[in-house]
């Protein structure tokens, strides 16, 4: 089964945009060191009437949307590996230096494995 990195974070509306391109940049790099898959998603529907709303667990405050991120991987063992080139590969780097257009300290992140894959 595959393994996925999940991301779940805040992102002013504002700054949608320079989250794009900052996203397109780092999704490319993913891919080019083995990532199955990279995708982006901006809030779109958060009002919900059962469970918690991304809005409530992402702490959105006025302004903000909640992005809901993944990266798949064939194994954890693949999303080690790939994760190691990608940290090493100086363009991450130069990413990493630049502002980021969200606050790092609200961003939600783990490695999950797949239960079902249909």
């Amino acid at each position: 089964m595959s393994y996925v990195d999940g991301f779940l974070l805040a992102v002013p509306k504002s700054k949608l945009n320079a989250y794009r391109r900052i996203a397109l940049r780092a999704g490319r790099i993913w891919r080019e060191h083995g990532a199955l898959e990279y995708r982006e998603c901006a809030g779109d529907d958060l009002k919900v009437s059962m469970g918690v709303s991304f809005t409530r667990v992402a702490r959105l405050k006025p302004g903000e949307t909640a992005l809901f991120s993944w990266i798949v991987y064939r194994s954890r063992a693949h999303r080690d590996r790939v994760n190691a080139k990608v940290m090493k590969d100086p363009r991450i780097r130069k990413i990493t230096t630049e502002p980021m257009p969200f606050d790092m300290k609200r961003m939600a992140y783990g490695g999950f494995k797949v239960l079902v894959d249909l």
